[in-house]
């Protein structure tokens, strides 16, 4: 991990680099390289994480969502009203499928006070939707300045106030602010070809805050990357953030191994999806990566405008962590409680002729396999009146129930109007079109 780290500092020709890699909930590992010796950066040390600010402001719209005081499918002129661009959604704001600009009107407002944008018609600018909404993924900052608008709209606290109280705090990031705090890295821009220098400036961003303000160091995205992979009652549960990793929309052509959900990137490395956001702002370059199979956050963290390759350097970690120390598998542990009812609905049933396998898990909840070949797994989770809601899969969403004769017992199990039953074509009315009265013949 060292090597790999200096040899990005190297051959990335950046001041200072900075690396951690944490797993299940413990920071395991950090390694710095600068320029000056004696004088590596660490853990602690802050550097502006640019984009990666956009996962905490999606964080915050989600709560609202979870909250009631929201719908993801709402227009945006449902709770912030004449922006112009009312009609988008917040769910296609959070996935960047809006349609809107990627950027803002001219002056480039990474490099650019944001007193020079002090409203929303200043930071959208005269044409500020470019495609059809929902249709594509195309990168915006200015929606997510919208999401930030969004969340005081609704909040009715400034966005940073709401991101302190909601997320820093019970998430124990003490070292992730709006404004640097010392030990910070200083943003330098490296000459493309001479070993020279020059200061970029950090400006404040206004309005562009949500979009891309934050400083953070390498111990504190460590910490928020477990966050992402398991969530925190206090914050978000898990279940929302694996609606976050969802791709919101197919990716581009030829564009097999990335994606977006909301507010998360997603990508496939080396056989792993790693879900987190790469960032940057002039002088400063970041990349933080999740594998959440493997337990395994990686962050790495530059300050200079071009050079490195954080999000790469950091899937490098996680692969290099991953393959040489494999995730050791929790013990097998009975369940501490199984209703007899859902017991006796355990084992094979059939889809037509396609054999699944049906199992109880925790909390009431049911997994759904195919026994051999391919065919659709999903888990379910118990609801409170006895129905069963798919959790990932092709029945994400969908409902399992058990259907019953008029003596109680189980006739067969009815899944988004699929029927499965104890028998392969079971003769009974419950296979729909019915089953030929001869039965199984041969040739």
């Amino acid at each position: 991990m060292l090597h790999r780290v200096a040899t990005a500092q190297t051959e990335g020709r950046t001041p200072s680099l900075v690396a951690a890699v944490a797993r299940d909930g413990r920071l395991m590992w950090e390694g710095g390289r600068s320029c000056v010796d004696g004088q590596a950066p660490d853990a602690d040390t802050q550097y502006r994480i640019g984009s990666i600010t956009k996962p905490f402001t999606a964080v915050l719209v989600m709560r609202l969502r979870d909250e009631g005081l929201l719908d993801l499918n709402d227009p945006l002129e449902k709770h912030l009203p004449a922006t112009g661009v009312g009609e988008v959604t917040i769910a296609q704001l959070l996935g960047h499928t809006a349609g809107l600009a990627a950027e803002s009107p001219a002056p480039w407002w990474e490099r650019t006070p944001g007193s020079l944008r002090p409203e929303l018609a200043d930071v959208l600018g005269e044409r500020p939707l470019l495609h059809p909404a929902g249709r594509r993924h195309h990168y915006s900052n200015t929606g997510y300045t919208l999401l930030g608008a969004l969340i005081e709209a609704v909040r009715g606290v400034p966005w940073e106030q709401a991101l302190k109280a909601e997320i820093l705090e019970p998430l124990g990031l003490t070292r992730t602010t709006t404004q640097p705090v010392t030990p910070h890295a200083r943003g330098w821009a490296v000459h493309p070809w001479a070993d020279v220098m020059l200061p970029e400036p950090a400006e404040d961003l206004g309005l562009m805050a949500s979009a891309g303000q934050l400083w953070s160091t390498a111990s504190d995205l460590s910490r928020f990357g477990l966050f992402l992979a398991e969530g925190d009652e206090r914050v978000l549960s898990v279940q929302t953030l694996r609606e976050m990793r969802t791709p919101a929309v197919p990716p581009e052509a030829g564009d097999w191994d990335s994606g977006y959900g909301l507010g998360l990137q997603l990508v496939r490395r080396g056989g792993r999806t790693l879900v987190g956001h790469s960032g940057s702002l002039p002088g400063f370059l970041a990349g933080l990566w999740v594998g959440v199979e493997d337990g395994i956050t990686a962050v790495v963290l530059a300050n200079a405008t071009s050079g490195p390759a954080p999000g790469v350097v950091a899937a490098d970690l996680v692969r290099i962590v991953a393959d040489a120390e494999p995730r050791i598998p929790e013990p097998w542990r009975p369940l501490p409680e199984v209703d007899p009812a859902l017991l006796e609905l355990t084992g094979p049933w059939y889809w037509g002729t396609y054999p699944y396998d049906l199992r109880a898990v925790e909390d009431g909840g049911v997994e759904l396999s195919p026994l051999r070949g391919q065919g659709r797994a999903s888990r379910f989770r118990v609801e409170e009146d006895g129905t069963w809601t798919g959790l990932d899969g092709y029945y994400t969403g969908e409902t399992l129930r058990v259907v019953r004769r008029e003596d109680g017992s189980v006739s067969h199990l009815d899944l988004g109007s699929f029927v499965f039953t104890r028998e392969p074509y079971e003769s009974a009315d419950a296979v729909p079109g019915g089953v030929d009265e001869d039965g199984w013949r041969g040739i």
